[in-house]
C-alpha cells in the first residue's frame, strides 16, 4: 500500500534568519542573468519575443527579500512528508517550497535525483534565499520562485486510485495566483505522478510561468526528443543551435562538456511526446514525462570553468559531486510567460521514475538512435496513454477533492485574498484560521475601511499592492502609515510620481520617518538623483538608529503570555538589527555612488563591529577603501578573506574590484563569474 507520513530529516543547515524589512521596490536586478538584449529580441520568432516581453516584473512587491541567512551550518531537523509504496520513497520538504528532496528507487537502491547533503541558502531565488538539489516547483516569473524557502499548505487527499495523495498549495503573490501540486504513487508503480494546477480567479488575464527544476548528477547524458535547442548563455544572447553537437562539434548533451554556465532549451516538435532523461554510463537514471501542456524542456549546466565549480561548492560542501538541472516548463524557454485568461486555469500531469536503456544506443554517437531507444524504453515502462489517462482521472475525480488531514500550514495571504475576493477554489482551502499578525491590519482595512497604525516602535508592516487593495488605500483615512502603503502600491502599479507624492505627504506627520525616507531615497536613485538619494538613505539610517525598536506587541495580536511577550520582543529585536544593517548597507552604497567617500567613512565608523565584520560589509569596505585611494588596505581585506552570503547569481563585483587592485589571477575563493572573461 502507498503511505503518506510525517518525518524529520536532519542536515547541516544554515538558518534562514529574518527577512529584509525594507519593501522590495526594485525589480530583481542581477547582471543580466536572465536577460536578452534588444538586438537578439528583434531576431526571434514573433510569438517567442511576445512571450519574453509579456508583463516583466516592475518590482518584487509584495514579497520581501530574504537575505538574513549566513554560511554557518549546524545540524538541524527539517520537517518532511514521505510518500512511499513498495517501489519508490519520495521525501518532500513542505516548509521549503514543497521541494522533493529525494526520489529513492527501492528495487535498485538508487537515488534518482541529486540530493544535497546540506541546506545552504544562496541568492538565486527572485527574492533571495534558494537552495540546490531535488525537484523544485517554480511559479511566478523568470527565475527561481519567491517561495523557494517558504512553507506551503500540505494535506492528504484521496488519489484517483483511492489511495492517499499529498497535496501542496499556496497563493503565489508576485502574480496573485493560487496553485496546487498533487503527488501520488499508484500501488506497485515505479513512477511518481504529479498533478499541477494554476488558477486565475480574477476577471483580468494574468501572466503565467512554470518550470519544474530537477537536479541530477552532472556525470550523465541528457536526452530529449529534439534536434535543436535555444541556447542562452550569460551574455544576454538567445540563439537556435543544433543538438546534440553545436557548431564547434562539441556534444552538449553531456554537462561536463561545457566550460561555462548555460541554458539549453530543447525545441520539441508539436506532436512529440514530452520527456527528458538523465542517464549514466550504464544507461540507467531518471526520466521525466508529462502531458502535452508542459511543452518546454531544458538542460542547465554549471560548466567546468572555475566560476561554475566555485558556485557548485558554494551551494553544498567541498568534495560533493556536482549536479546539472533538467527542467520542464509551460513555454519553450524560461524567458517567456504565457497569458492565463480570467477565470481559467492551466493544468497538466508529470511523471518521475527510473529508466534503463541499452547504453550502447543511448550513449552512442547516433542521436536519432539514442532518442529512439529512450522512446522505446519509456513507452514500455510508462506508455503515453497511461500518462494521459492518469491526468484525466486526476482532473475529474481528485483535483477538486477537499483535503483530509492537514499536515503543514503555509501563509495566511491566501486566506486574506479569498476573504477579499470571495473566490471559490475547490480543493485548495484558505481558511480564516490561517490569518496571522501580518494579515490582521489588512483584514481590518477590508472590514472597516481604515488601516490601523502599527504598534509603537514597530515597523509599518508587510505591504499589499494589487488593484483592489490599492483602491481601498486610496479611500482610507490618510495617515503616515496609510500613505506609506498607498505609495508602495502606486509604485508597483507604475505610477511613480504619485507614489512619491504619497510618501512626501506621509513624511510631514510621521513620528517614525525612516520607512518613508527609504522609499523616497529609492525613488531618487531610480530617477537619477544620486546625491539626494544618498542624503535620504543616510537620514533614514540615522532615524532608525535613533528610534525605539523593541515593541512588546504587534498590531491586531491578542494579549500574550510572559513567554509570548518575550518571543515577540526577541523577534522585534532581530528585525530591528536586520533593519539597521539593511539601511546601513543601502546608505553606504548610495554615498559611494555619489562620490561621498568622506561621509561614507563617517557612517562606517558608526556601525557596530559585528556588522562591519560580515561579508556584505567587508565587500563595501573594499569599495570604500578604493574610493579613499587606500589600495593596499583594500587588498588586505581580500587577503584576509571574506564571504558575501547573499552574492547574487551571475555577480561579477568581486572580479571587478580585484581587477582594480592587481593584475594577478582572481583567487578561486572569489571566482563566481558565469560567463567568459
Amino acid at each position: 500500500m502507498t503511505t503518506v507520513r510525517r518525518a524529520v530529516l536532519t542536515l547541516p543547515a544554515a538558518p534562514l534568519g529574518p527577512d529584509n524589512p525594507l519593501p522590495a521596490l526594485r525589480a530583481p536586478a542581477g547582471p543580466g542573468a536572465h536577460a536578452v538584449d534588444a538586438r537578439t529580441l528583434a531576431e526571434l520568432p514573433r510569438d517567442m519575443a511576445r512571450g519574453i516581453g509579456r508583463a516583466p516584473l516592475r518590482s518584487l512587491l509584495p514579497v520581501p527579500v530574504r537575505d538574513g541567512y549566513g554560511r554557518a551550518r549546524t545540524p538541524a531537523g527539517l520537517d518532511t512528508i514521505v510518500i512511499e509504496n513498495d517501489r519508490l520513497r519520495v521525501t518532500v520538504l513542505p516548509g521549503l517550497g514543497g521541494r522533493i528532496h529525494s526520489l529513492h528507487h527501492k528495487p535498485t537502491g538508487r537515488e534518482l535525483l541529486y540530493r544535497n547533503p546540506v541546506f545552504q541558502p544562496a541568492a538565486f531565488a527572485l527574492n533571495g534565499a534558494w537552495f540546490s538539489g531535488g525537484v523544485e516547483w517554480n511559479i511566478g516569473a523568470t527565475g527561481h520562485t519567491a517561495l523557494s524557502c517558504s512553507p506551503l499548505h500540505a494535506a492528504t487527499v484521496r488519489a484517483p486510485d483511492g489511495g492517499p495523495m499529498l497535496r501542496l498549495w499556496e497563493w503565489e503573490r508576485l502574480r496573485d495566483l493560487p496553485f496546487q501540486v498533487d503527488l501520488w504513487l499508484p500501488e506497485g508503480s515505479d513512477f511518481l505522478y504529479v498533478g499541477v494546477r494554476i488558477r486565475n480567479p480574477h476577471e483580468h488575464p494574468a501572466p503565467a510561468y512554470w518550470w519544474s527544476n530537477i537536479a541530477v548528477p552532472e556525470d550523465r547524458r541528457i536526452l530529449a526528443p529534439a534536434d535543436a535547442a535555444w541556447h542562452h548563455g550569460y551574455e544576454r544572447g538567445l540563439r537556435r543551435v543544433p543538438v546534440p553537437r553545436t557548431e564547434d562539434g562539441t556534444d552538449r548533451t553531456y554537462p561536463l562538456n561545457s566550460t561555462h554556465a548555460a541554458d539549453w532549451f530543447y525545441d520539441l516538435p508539436e506532436e512529440q511526446r514530452r520527456w527528458i532523461a538523465a542517464l549514466d554510463e550504464d544507461g540507467t537514471g531518471l526520466v521525466q514525462a508529462s502531458t502535452d501542456p508542459l511543452r518546454g524542456r531544458k538542460l542547465f549546466v554549471w560548466g567546468t570553468g572555475r566560476g561554475g565549480r566555485r558556485w557548485q561548492e558554494w551551494l553544498t560542501q567541498p568534495g560533493t559531486p556536482g549536479y546539472a538541472e533538467i527542467q520542464a516548463g509551460l513555454a519553450r524557454t524560461q524567458l517567456e510567460h504565457l497569458e492565463l485568461a480570467g477565470g481559467e486555469e492551466f493544468s497538466w500531469l508529470e511523471a518521475y521514475g527510473p529508466l534503463a536503456v541499452d547504453p550502447a544506443a543511448a550513449l552512442g554517437d547516433d542521436w536519432l538512435a539514442a532518442r529512439a531507444d529512450v522512446e522505446r524504453s519509456l513507452a514500455g515502462a510508462l506508455p503515453r496513454t497511461a500518462v494521459d489517462t492518469a491526468y484525466t482521472a486526476w482532473r475529474e475525480s481528485a483535483a477538486d477533492a477537499e483535503p483530509d488531514e492537514v499536515l503543514a500550514a503555509g501563509s495566511g495571504w491566501g486566506a486574506l485574498e479569498v476573504l477579499r475576493g470571495g473566490h471559490a477554489l475547490p480543493g485548495t482551502p484558505f481558511p480564516e484560521a490561517t490569518l496571522g499578525p501580518e494579515q490582521y491590519p489588512w483584514r481590518e482595512l477590508l472590514r472597516t475601511g481604515v488601516l490601523p497604525p502599527p504598534a509603537k516602535g514597530a515597523g509599518l508592516g508587510a505591504p499589499l499592492v494589487s488593484g483592489p487593495w490599492r483602491d481601498m488605500l486610496e479611500t482610507a483615512p490618510a495617515d503616515p502609515s496609510t500613505e506609506y502603503h498607498l505609495g508602495i502600491a502606486q509604485w508597483h502599479a507604475g505610477d511613480r510620481a504619485q507614489a512619491v507624492r504619497s510618501w512626501e505627504r506621509g513624511l510631514k506627520e510621521a513620528a517614525v520617518r525612516w520607512p518613508l525616507l527609504y522609499c523616497l531615497a529609492v525613488a531618487d536613485r531610480e530617477d537619477g538623483h544620486p546625491d539626494r538619494a544618498a542624503e535620504r538613505f543616510t537620514e533614514a539610517f540615522a532615524d532608525h538608529r535613533g528610534g525605539e525598536t523593541n515593541p512588546t506587541s504587534t498590531t491586531g495580536a491578542a494579549a500574550v503570555t510572559v513567554e509570548g511577550a518575550a518571543a515577540v520582543t526577541a523577534a522585534a529585536t532581530e528585525t530591528a538589527a536586520a533593519t539597521s544593517a539593511a539601511l546601513g548597507r543601502e546608505a553606504l552604497v548610495a554615498l559611494l555612488a555619489a562620490g561621498l567617500s568622506g561621509r561614507a567613512r563617517d557612517l562606517w565608523d558608526r556601525l557596530p563591529e559585528h556588522e562591519r565584520r560580515s561579508g556584505a560589509f567587508r565587500l563595501i569596505e573594499v569599495r570604500l577603501l578604493l574610493a579613499e585611494g587606500r589600495r593596499d588596505a583594500a587588498r588586505a581585506v581580500f587577503d584576509e578573506g571574506f564571504e558575501v552570503a547573499d552574492l547574487r547569481e551571475g555577480a561579477e563585483i568581486l572580479g571587478e574590484l580585484w581587477a582594480r587592485l592587481t593584475d594577478e589571477p582572481l583567487p578561486d575563493a572569489y571566482e563566481f563569474r558565469m560567463r567568459p572573461s
